[in-house]
């Protein structure tokens, strides 16, 4: 079953950290690029991050670059989003993706992360 399933998030107070995971399955995970995206409440959904085949190449939005990380370890077929320096706008739904070699777009079930003092 091809699937993403994700961990982390929660609540995190203003200039605090989090990680964010996402294990892989069903699908050859070192052949695909990998992305975050997230939705805040009462917008749509917001493209923050891209990791490339061999880690070679990661690109970023403009608001969370420098305070954000991709990574991906294809040995345990995981991709992880390390938050630092949270602000009250980085509250959101989290969500991971893969675009398959098939065309098939595959989506994580998403991670609430609350920002707030």
């Amino acid at each position: 079953q091809v699937q993403l399933v994700e961990s982390g998030g929660g609540l995190v107070q203003p200039g605090g950290s989090l990680r964010l995971s996402c294990a892989a399955s069903g699908f050859t995970f070192s052949n695909v690029a990998l992305s975050w995206l997230r939705q805040s409440p009462g917008k749509g959904l917001e493209w923050i991050s891209e990791i490339l085949t061999g880690s070679a190449s990661t690109y970023y939005t403009a608001s969370v670059k420098g305070r954000f990380t991709i990574s991906r370890d294809d040995a345990k077929n995981t991709v992880s989003l390390q938050m630092n320096s949270l602000k009250p706008e980085d509250t959101a739904v989290y969500y991971c993706n893969a675009k398959l070699w098939s065309g098939q777009d595959v989506w994580g079930q998403g991670k609430l992360v609350t920002v707030s003092s």
